[in-house]
C-alpha cells in the first residue's frame, strides 16, 4: 500500500529532472502523473487507512471471539484453566482468578450445605431421644396408678426435664431455618456492659456448680457502650454456655472487661486445645468440631456464628485463641461506641445539672 504513495512521488521527482517533449511516447504518461499526482496520493493514503482499519478490526473481533470462547469454557469446564493469546494475558489472569474464586465459593457452599444436612440428621436423632423418654415415663405414670408419691414425683420430674430438652432442641431447629435468612435489625441504647456481665455470671452459677466450675472476675466498673442490649446478652450467653460445655471439671472461668481506646471483653476457660487449623472454623455456621461431643452438649453449631454476626453488626470484632489447653474468646467494640456513649452521658448545655 505504501507503494501507492511512493510511486507518484517518485515519478514526479524523476519527471522533473529533464525537459520532456510532446513527441516522446512517455510524455503523456508523465503528464498524467503530473496532473493527478495528488489524487493518486490521496487514493493511496485512503487505501492504507482502510486496510489498517480492517486489519485491527479483524484482530479486535478475533480477541472478542477468543474471550467469548473462554467465557463459555468458564461455564462449561470451570476446573480447566483458561489460556488466551499473549496479547490477552491480563484478561487471561483475571478470568482465571475469577474461576478460582468461583470454585472456592462453590466448595464452601457445598461444605456448608453438607454441615447443615449433617446437623439436621443429628438433631433428628436428638429429638427422638428425649421424646422417647417423655413417652416412656408418661406411659409408666398412666399404666401404674399404684406408684408411690415419691416415685411418681420422680418420674414426673424426669419427664418434664426431657420435655424441656425437647423444647430446646426444637427451638434450635427453628434457629437453623432462620439463620442468615434475614439481616439483623439493631435497636441500640446506652448499656453498662460491666453490670450486664456481672448479672449473667450470677445467673450461670447453677450450671457452673454441675461441673464444679468457678468464676474469676476482673470487671472494670461502668463500661458503657451503645449496643442492642438483648442481642448483646445473647452474645455473652452463647460464649459462656460454650465455655461451660467445653471446660474441664474443677477449673476456673476467667471473665474480664476493660476500656481504654476501645472496649475489650475476654472469656477464658480451660479445656481441650482447639487445633490451629480449626480455630477459624468455629465461627462458621453449622460447624461442630466434635460431632459426638456436640451432641452430648446439645450444641447446634450456631451459637458462635450468631455471636459473630451480632458483634460485627455492632461494628466490633470477635475472635478465639487456643493453646496449652486454654481457650480465650475476645470481643472488641470500637472506640466510636464509647465516644457516642460519653456524649450521651454528658448533660446537654441547655439542661440543668444537679
Amino acid at each position: 500500500m505504501l507503494l501507492l504513495i511512493l510511486i507518484p512521488l517518485t515519478v514526479r521527482f524523476v519527471a522533473g529532472l529533464r525537459v520532456w517533449y510532446g513527441y516522446e511516447p512517455i510524455y503523456q504518461i508523465l503528464r498524467l502523473f503530473a496532473d493527478y499526482w495528488l489524487l493518486c496520493l490521496a487514493i493511496g493514503a485512503l487505501l492504507i487507512w482502510a486496510s489498517t482499519t480492517i486489519y485491527y478490526m479483524s484482530k479486535a473481533i478475533s480477541y472478542l471471539n477468543e474471550t467469548i470462547q473462554a467465557t463459555n469454557q468458564l461455564i462449561a469446564e470451570p476446573t480447566k484453566r483458561i489460556i488466551l493469546s499473549s496479547n490477552l494475558i491480563d484478561v487471561q489472569e483475571e478470568m482465571n482468578q475469577l474461576r478460582e474464586k468461583n470454585l472456592q465459593d462453590q466448595r464452601a457452599a457445598k461444605e456448608a450445605e453438607q454441615r447443615k444436612n449433617d446437623l439436621i440428621v443429628y438433631l433428628a436423632h436428638d429429638l427422638r431421644t428425649p421424646l422417647t423418654s417423655v413417652i416412656g415415663y408418661l406411659t409408666l405414670l398412666e399404666e401404674e396408678p399404684q406408684l408411690s408419691t415419691e416415685l411418681r414425683a420422680r418420674y414426673t420430674k424426669i419427664a418434664l426435664q426431657k420435655a424441656q430438652r425437647l423444647e430446646l432442641l426444637i427451638s434450635e431447629f427453628f434457629e437453623i431455618t432462620r439463620f442468615n435468612l434475614t439481616t439483623i435489625a439493631l435497636q441500640t441504647e446506652t448499656t453498662d456492659l460491666s453490670l450486664m456481665l456481672e448479672q449473667l455470671t450470677f445467673e450461670f452459677l447453677p450450671l457452673l456448680e454441675e461441673k464444679n466450675l468457678h468464676w474469676q472476675l476482673q470487671l472494670q466498673k461502668k463500661v458503657f457502650a451503645t449496643v442492642d442490649t438483648e442481642k448483646m446478652e445473647r452474645v455473652f450467653d452463647n460464649l459462656i454456655r460454650n465455655a461451660i460445655n467445653y471446660s474441664y471439671t474443677d477449673s476456673p472461668l476467667h471473665l474480664a472487661i476493660s476500656a481504654s481506646d476501645d472496649i475489650l471483653i475476654r472469656l477464658t476457660n480451660h479445656g481441650k486445645t482447639i487445633p490451629a487449623e480449626k480455630i477459624g472454623l468455629i465461627f462458621e455456621p453449622f460447624y461442630r468440631m466434635d460431632a459426638s461431643r456436640a451432641t452430648a452438649t446439645g450444641g447446634t453449631g450456631l451459637g458462635l456464628p450468631i455471636a459473630k454476626e451480632i458483634v460485627e453488626a455492632l461494628g466490633g470484632k470477635i475472635w478465639a485463641e487456643s493453646r496449652d489447653e486454654t481457650i480465650v474468646f475476645s470481643i472488641r467494640l470500637p472506640k466510636a461506641a464509647m465516644e457516642k456513649n460519653e456524649q450521651r452521658s454528658k448533660p446537654h448545655p441547655s439542661e440543668p445539672t444537679s
